[in-house]
């Protein structure tokens, strides 16, 4: 595993932080697909809070010489800063619900969740 990639990992797991990010959580994704190593999910606690910590990671990694690209409009209930190896998911706690990425990016092939048939 590349240092650069934890690195960028760290870089957004501090920023998520600095900025109150909610409900934390890093996925590790490299043996579900080739387009990212990790998946960082969290919840802001409105819309703006959530543009807030977009911003605030997109230009974090900016500084750190880490390209990145924003997706979605401000006030959204969903944005996303792309890392290329990194991904991170920011939205409203309903739209987190709804679209469980966890549950989803944590199912085996086989149907299970962690290797179980669940």
């Amino acid at each position: 595993m590349s240092d650069s990639i934890e690195n960028i990992k760290q870089t957004v797991i501090e920023s998520l932080e600095n900025m109150k990010a909610k409900d934390i959580v890093v996925l590790d994704v490299k043996p579900l697909t080739s387009m990212a190593d990790y998946m960082i999910v969290a919840s802001g606690t409105s819309k703006r809070h959530i543009s807030a910590v977009a911003e605030s990671v997109y230009l974090d990694a900016k500084a750190a010489g880490i390209k990145s690209n924003m997706e979605g409009e401000p006030g959204s209930d969903w944005v996303l800063v792309d890392m290329f190896d990194v991904i991170v998911h920011l939205m409203t706690p309903d739209t987190r619900k709804f679209y469980d990425l966890e549950k989803l990016w944590t199912m085996t092939p086989e149907g299970g969740k962690n290797g179980s048939n669940e």
